[in-house]
């Protein structure tokens, strides 16, 4: 796994955390994030609405494919089903 350049922000109930109290943190949300973020998890919570051709697409490996191949046209919206 690969460490990555991330902006985060880290609460603690603490007033100040030890510098390595701080990277252990982080490492640990980068490993909860790196499982969690990824295409196929992006596809099944997101739906592409396409008004132009009057269609919604929410079928994952159907999304996933467009993200890839396509851009967005006009119309077109990603939408998230929270």
């Amino acid at each position: 796994m690969k460490s990555a350049n991330r902006d985060l922000l880290v609460l603690s109930k603490k007033a100040a955390l030890d510098p390595s109290q701080l990277e252990q943190e982080v490492a640990q949300l980068h490993q909860i994030l790196f499982h969690t973020e990824t295409l196929r998890n992006f596809c099944i919570v997101t739906e592409l609405i396409d008004i132009n051709r009057y269609k919604i697409i929410n079928k994952p490996h159907k999304l996933e494919r467009f993200i890839r191949e396509h851009s967005l046209k006009p119309f077109q919206f990603i939408f998230n089903k929270n």
